[in-house]
């Protein structure tokens, strides 16, 4: 697969934003996710921490995850939409970590999760007949399978704040992702109507659990 000059473009700023960050740790540390910092003014955080990753292997995964699923959005759309689709749901997913976590002033976060979980939610809804396969999943899954299996995982995940992970922002960006690919090709909901329902499933669960104080 030929890497397009919008997922390479964003790859690039991925690795010379966490590079810089891996050497100088006040940089890291002025634009990492930090929830106290934005309520105090910072909210460029929201975005410039989605640049910058804890090591290599944590850039390495996200941007690898981001390559195989890229060329599927920029395919169904154009690149200017797919340059959107990943920054709306990089927006959401530091959006939605600010909401569940407005009371923990100390909670910080980074990494590209939130914008590449949108691209592969935007991915699953254009193409749900893809077949994918996990490393502890072996056998190749319909996409729309493990998108919904992955997003009930991110739920259980924020209720036992399991792992250093920020399922939080991974689970903002599917939303930024969903939403986003609903607007830009409403016909879905017409075509795949049974699709758009069973992927939103998964959210209104996440609501429906915060709003009853489960999570």
């Amino acid at each position: 697969m030929n890497l397009h000059w919008a997922t390479l473009a964003i790859i690039a700023a991925n690795v010379v934003v966490s590079l810089r960050g891996f050497k100088d740790i006040n940089f890291f540390e002025r634009y990492k996710f930090g929830i106290g910092a934005i309520q105090a003014g910072q909210k460029d955080r929201m975005v410039t921490s989605g640049f910058l990753h804890v090591d290599l292997s944590h850039l390495f995964l996200n941007m690898f995850t981001l390559y195989f699923f890229a060329d599927v959005v920029i395919r169904w759309f154009n690149p200017a939409k797919f340059l959107l689709i990943y920054f709306v749901s990089l927006l959401a997913g530091s959006l939605l970590a600010l909401f569940f976590h407005k009371k923990e002033p100390y909670y910080s976060a980074v990494g590209a999760s939130g914008a590449v979980t949108g691209i592969l939610y935007a991915a699953i809804l254009l193409q749900p007949d893809m077949k994918l396969a996990l490393m502890f999943i072996p056998i190749p899954l319909p996409a729309y399978v493990l998108g919904i299996l992955y997003m009930l995982y991110s739920i259980y995940g924020m209720k036992k704040r399991l792992g250093n992970i920020g399922h939080t922002a991974h689970f903002g960006g599917a939303i930024g992702g969903y939403f986003t690919t609903l607007l830009f090709m409403p016909s879905l909901f017409v075509t795949d109507t049974l699709m758009v329902i069973l992927l939103a499933l998964p959210i209104l669960m996440l609501f429906a659990l915060e709003k009853l104080g489960k999570i």
